[in-house]
C-alpha cells in the first residue's frame, strides 16, 4: 500500500502543470480568444483572424473575414459553457493564457480543430503529429471559411507584413498587387465599437512592442487618420504587441 502510494505521488509529481478552469460562459474577443471569468485564453494550436481583418472572396470582393471568424465561434459555443484546461502564459500574446477549450457536456472536440475544419483558423502545431493539419487539408480542398478567397495568414497580418505568401483559392498571380492592397488598405473601416487606432511604429520597438495605440481621450487621436489595426479594448491593444501613446490623459479617478 505504501509502495502504491508513493508511486502515485511521484506520477502526479512528473505530470505536466496543467490547471482546469471550471465551466464558465464565455465571452469571445475574436476568432482566435474567449474570456472565462477574469482569465483571456487563446485556443492552443490554431491562429485565427484578428478581429479588424480583411480577406478576399471567391468574388474578389472584400469581406470582414475576422468579425465572420468571431461569429463562428460564438456559434459553436451556442451559449453553452466551456471548459479550458490551462496550458500556461501564452508566449506570444501578453497577459493571455494558452487553453484547450471545449464545449462543457457536449462535443468533445475542441474549439481549435472545430475552427480549423469550417476553415476559419489555421493549424499552427508544427509537431510531427500535427493535430489539426488534416482538418487544414481538407479545408483547404473543400474550399471552406477563408480558403474559399485570398487571405493573408493572420500573424502576417498582425505584424504589417504586406509581402507575406497570401493563402487561398482565389489568390491570382496577375492581381497579387490589388489584392494585397484590398487585404492592407491604407484607410481600415473601424469594426463597430472598436475605436481605438493602432499605428506601426520603429520607435515602439524600444519597449519591445510593434507599435502605438490611440485612445479618444489621446492629443494625437484625431490627426491619426490611416490607423494600421482596430482595437476594441486596451487588453486587446496590448496583447497585440501595441503601446499607449504618451500624449493621452490619464484615466479619471472614481470619486
Amino acid at each position: 500500500m505504501r509502495f502504491l502510494i508513493f508511486f502515485v505521488a511521484m506520477l502526479l509529481a512528473t505530470s505536466p502543470p496543467v490547471s482546469q478552469a471550471w465551466a464558465a460562459t464565455a465571452t469571445v474577443r475574436d476568432g482566435g480568444t474567449l474570456q472565462l471569468g477574469n482569465v483571456t485564453y487563446r485556443l492552443d494550436g490554431i491562429d485565427a483572424p484578428a478581429f479588424d481583418q480583411l480577406c478576399i472572396d471567391e468574388h474578389a470582393d472584400s469581406w470582414a473575414c475576422g468579425i465572420e471568424a468571431r461569429d463562428q465561434l460564438v456559434k459553436l459555443i451556442g451559449g453553452r459553457q466551456v471548459r479550458c484546461d490551462d496550458l500556461g502564459a501564452d508566449p506570444t500574446f501578453k497577459k493571455r493564457r494558452l487553453g484547450v477549450c471545449k464545449i462543457e457536456g457536449g462535443d468533445p472536440t475542441s474549439l481549435s480543430q472545430l475552427l480549423v475544419r469550417q476553415g476559419f483558423a489555421l493549424n499552427i502545431d508544427a509537431s510531427a503529429t500535427g493535430r489539426f493539419k488534416t482538418d487544414e487539408a481538407r479545408a483547404k480542398d473543400d474550399r471552406q471559411g477563408l480558403w474559399k478567397g485570398c487571405f493573408a495568414a493572420p500573424q502576417d497580418f498582425r505584424r504589417g507584413q504586406k509581402d507575406g505568401t497570401l493563402l487561398g483559392a482565389a489568390c491570382r498571380a496577375d492581381r497579387d498587387r490589388q489584392i494585397r492592397e484590398a487585404l492592407f488598405p491604407e484607410d481600415f473601416v473601424m469594426p463597430s465599437g472598436c475605436n481605438i487606432k493602432g499605428k506601426f511604429a520603429v520607435r515602439a520597438r524600444v519597449t519591445g512592442n510593434l507599435g502605438i495605440y490611440h485612445l479618444q481621450a489621446c492629443r494625437s487621436y484625431p490627426g491619426l487618420t490611416n490607423p494600421d489595426r482596430w482595437f476594441c479594448s486596451e487588453e486587446d491593444a496590448q496583447a497585440s504587441g501595441f503601446r499607449r501613446a504618451y500624449n493621452c490623459r490619464p484615466p479619471a479617478k472614481s470619486k
